[in-house]
């Protein structure tokens, strides 16, 4: 309402919320946004918060190195294998219930964790987790799909959405750190009880149930395509992290996904009620925004993990300091977020903004590879961070919007799935292709030096680094290459016959 409207009192107000419900628009759709925020943060925040507090829970439960990457990659595996069905499983059951399982599952599964007494119950708890949450994403960003049907006003709440899932990772680096300071290592899982209540209290408050693909029937065979066949893509990159790329576990889960998926494909042509209609996909401007967000997904990682190591190991930041770090990236990334979805994608389209975000985040990782033994956070991080963020913040929110705008209602589920799934493949893929790369560059440093000295040892893993941020800078290369080859021209149109249904 504007401010004409609340000056001319409860009449008038009331007359605003009657002409919103008449056009569609549900009165409680900013409430409804705020409550998908805060669901959306706690899954999002789960994917780092836990990395920075394993060396305190290593200590606390006794578990190896070895067994170290399984914390991380059993919540990856049960999240990305179960994305597709968990927004299937919103579609036909309703977004309403599959966001408050979602919800309650989760904090079930983090409160587990926080009272894990060995690693085993922990890493089960991670399991779990991701599974929960392979059902509560999709039903939330499927939520604002069919609840925002004003094109500016979508635009805004996508903003915020996207902003949450590119900042998210560093947000969680620094509530893990001053968790883990202040506390103890089990805060960074007891945290999202809290963070639960609230989205359970307002999910139940403000959502009714409305179940848009009723007359629909799971697709069970491509349920277990396409479970198994992103269970062994994720599987296989994650053990390439660990192990060698031609380690049989890793060529051969690579291998077995890779048909797996392309058998999903296949039978979706042929299944009376398909998982993951292929009418989704075979939109150029969708299609390009899904290659968007996988590509995002793998080059962001070069920033968290690497960045981290340097700021903690290099310039000796407390875990606290290193997320205070990451502010300035995660600021940017949020006003640009507002001002892509909201002011230059109406008026010059994604052709034109995706690949200047991928631009200017590519120089950002590019001038990122400055620095050294010696260098300062305020010349050598600080300025490079801001640029990425505003990259970034012109690519996530526009790109996930486009994903999922002029979706049919009985799809949005699905379709808010596959961005999800789209992301936690490229962050598997990253995690495992820039580690490989920036280990092998730094024994090719250390090959003919000596190995012993601590200044040579110290310059490897800045050789490391640089070589994780040059590889993540030519994936955003690669991503505003085929951003801008993909997207059609113009001004992104909703298709006529599938604009959004609000169902609150």
């Amino acid at each position: 309402m504007s401010q004409q409207t609340l000056a001319d009192g409860p009449r008038a107000g009331a007359a605003a919320v009657d002409a919103a419900e008449t056009s569609g628009a549900s009165p409680k759709r900013w409430w409804i946004l705020a409550v998908v925020a805060v669901a959306q943060l706690m899954v999002v925040l789960d994917a780092t918060i836990v990395n920075i507090a394993l060396p305190s829970a290593q200590t606390d439960l006794g578990f190896s190195d070895g067994n170290r990457q399984w914390i991380v990659t059993a919540y990856a595996l049960a999240f990305a294998s179960l994305l597709l069905l968990g927004g299937r499983i919103a579609d036909l059951f309703g977004r309403k219930p599959a966001f408050l399982v979602g919800v309650v599952g989760f904090a079930g599964a983090s409160a587990l964790g926080g009272a894990a007494n060995g690693f085993t119950m922990l890493v089960v708890a991670r399991a779990l987790q991701g599974a929960f949450g392979a059902l509560l994403a999709p039903a939330a960003l499927s939520l604002l799909n069919t609840t925002f049907t004003d094109a500016r006003e979508r635009a805004r709440a996508f903003s915020v959405y996207g902003a949450i899932a590119g900042a998210g990772g560093a947000v969680g680096l620094l509530l893990g750190g001053v968790l883990t300071d202040a506390l103890d290592w089990r805060w960074t899982l007891y945290v999202n009880v809290a963070i639960a209540v609230v989205a359970f209290a307002g999910g139940w408050i403000l959502l009714s149930n409305h179940r848009d693909a009723a007359g629909a029937r799971l697709d069970v065979p491509g349920t277990v395509l396409v479970a198994s066949g992103l269970f062994s893509l994720v599987y296989g990159f994650s053990n390439a992290e660990t192990h060698d790329w031609s380690s049989p576990l890793t060529w051969g889960f690579l291998i077995a996904g890779g048909l797996l998926l392309a058998a999903f494909a296949w039978w979706q042509t042929r299944a009376a009620h398909p998982l993951l209609p292929l009418r989704i996909l075979l939109d150029r401007n969708r299609a390009a925004s899904y290659l968007a967000v996988l590509i995002t997904g793998a080059g962001m990682f070069g920033v968290f993990l690497f960045l981290t190591y340097y700021l903690q190991l290099n310039l000796g930041f407390s875990p606290t300091k290193t997320g205070v770090a990451f502010l300035p990236m995660v600021g940017a990334l949020m006003v640009t977020a507002q001002v892509g979805t909201t002011v230059l994608l109406p008026r010059i389209g994604p052709k034109a903004v995706i690949p200047l975000g991928f631009a200017i985040a590519t120089a950002g990782m590019a001038w990122l590879t400055g620095i050294g033994l010696g260098a300062h956070y305020s010349t050598a991080v600080l300025p490079q961070l801001v640029v990425i963020g505003v990259g970034l913040g012109l690519v996530m929110p526009p790109a996930m919007q486009l994903a999922t705008g002029g979706v049919a209602a009985e799809d949005a589920g699905v379709a808010s799935a596959a961005v999800n799934a789209m992301q936690q493949v490229g962050g598997s893929i990253g995690t495992a292709l820039l580690n490989t790369l920036a280990s092998t560059a730094a024994t090719n440093y250390l090959a003919g030096r000596d190995a012993t000295s601590k200044l040579v040892r110290a310059q490897a893993t800045i050789e490391s680094y640089t070589t994780a941020f040059w590889w993540s800078a030519g994936l955003f290369a690669a991503g505003a290459l085929i951003a801008f080859l993909l997207y059609r021209r113009g001004l992104p149109q909703q298709d006529a016959g599938a604009a959004p249904v609000v169902h609150m």
